[in-house]
């Protein structure tokens, strides 16, 4: 893995991938007591980044893995991301979802095209429902997040952010990235570490789903002791990937965890003051930015707010904070 497949991924995803622009507002610098900047992958296609790396995975398959078909499986913005460039690539993809997934995610991927195939998180192992059907079927499994394209893919939006900054004359910051499996923390502290070495990444995560900071100060890969039942779905991993956590041990210094009500006021803070939509998992890294200044030590912080797909109900829920 390294920083030449990410441009590479960066020259397919031109014209494809939406390039999502920093937002600020003084509200939210107000409240974290120094200038924040907010990349909104909710607004990208899909509603997530997730389609950068499903795309960027598809399109350098060869003609044979085209014809044969893509499996994947995800809690549903990988999930939208690769059935949505699938039907791009005019391929057939069967998409592995929990039951327990929002429903918009799981009604998204079907529309997008997936043939979606379900499963009880809590009782069953997705990683092994993705092999069995791949060999038994020719289908190219695209994962998550353990996949070097798909990392390389994620890793644009760290190209990104070191060109926009750059724009605005920031070079130094700590950037806060939503992690679950940990393919765009990697992806961008790859590209980062190219293009702007004085910005330190750093994951955010939400209480009791915390494996990788408790792997990043342990230096071995950690596994939670529960890979259900939290709010924020989209980043609920048993523990690091096995490709991305060496490169995460290597460039990211340690990570940050928020609970959920922090996540539910950051959402609402993020519809009022940025107008934009965030899902739990999406706002994690905001959340760390605006409730854990004491711990942050640079005077420009970067968070990427990384999904939108939200159900109404958790977005209701997360506007009442307001009151």
């Amino acid at each position: 893995m390294n920083i030449d497949l990410i441009h590479a991924a960066a020259a397919r995803l031109e014209g494809q991938s939406r390039k999502t622009p920093l937002l600020s507002s003084p509200f939210l610098d107000e409240i974290a007591g120094r200038q924040i900047l907010i990349k909104p992958e909710c607004l990208q296609h899909t509603g997530s980044f997730k389609y950068r790396g499903g795309y960027s995975a598809i399109s350098a398959l060869n003609k044979a893995q085209c014809k044969a078909g893509v499996i994947a499986y995800s809690s549903g913005n990988h999930a939208q991301g690769v059935a949505l460039a699938a039907r791009q690539h005019d391929i057939p993809a069967v998409i592995i979802m929990p039951n327990d997934a929002p429903a918009i995610k799981i009604a998204n991927t079907k529309a997008l095209g997936g043939r979606v195939i379900g499963y009880d998180r809590a009782r069953e192992n997705r990683e092994d429902i993705g092999v069995k059907l791949s060999n038994e079927h020719g289908l190219t499994l695209i994962k998550p997040y353990d996949e070097p394209q798909v990392i390389a893919g994620q890793g644009t939006t760290g190209l990104e952010i070191a060109e926009q900054a750059a724009m605005l004359g920031v070079s130094k910051a700590q950037v806060l990235v939503c992690c679950g499996g940990g393919g765009l923390t990697s992806g961008i502290a790859l590209a980062l570490a190219e293009h702007a070495p004085e910005m330190r990444v750093h994951t955010a995560e939400p209480e009791n789903f915390d494996d990788t900071a408790r792997s990043l100060l342990s230096g071995e890969r950690v596994v939670n002791a529960s890979s259900s039942g939290g709010m924020c779905d989209a980043i609920l991993t048993p523990t690091p990937g096995e490709i991305t956590f060496p490169i995460m041990k290597s460039h990211c210094p340690s990570g940050f965890v928020v609970s959920d009500e922090q996540v539910l006021m950051t959402m609402a803070l993020a519809y009022q003051r940025l107008k934009i939509v965030i899902e739990p998992g999406g706002a994690v890294a905001l959340a760390a930015a605006l409730f854990c200044k004491d711990t942050l030590e640079t005077d420009t912080v970067i968070a990427v707010a990384s999904g939108g797909n939200v159900d109404h109900k958790i977005f209701q829920r997360a506007l009442k904070t307001l009151n």
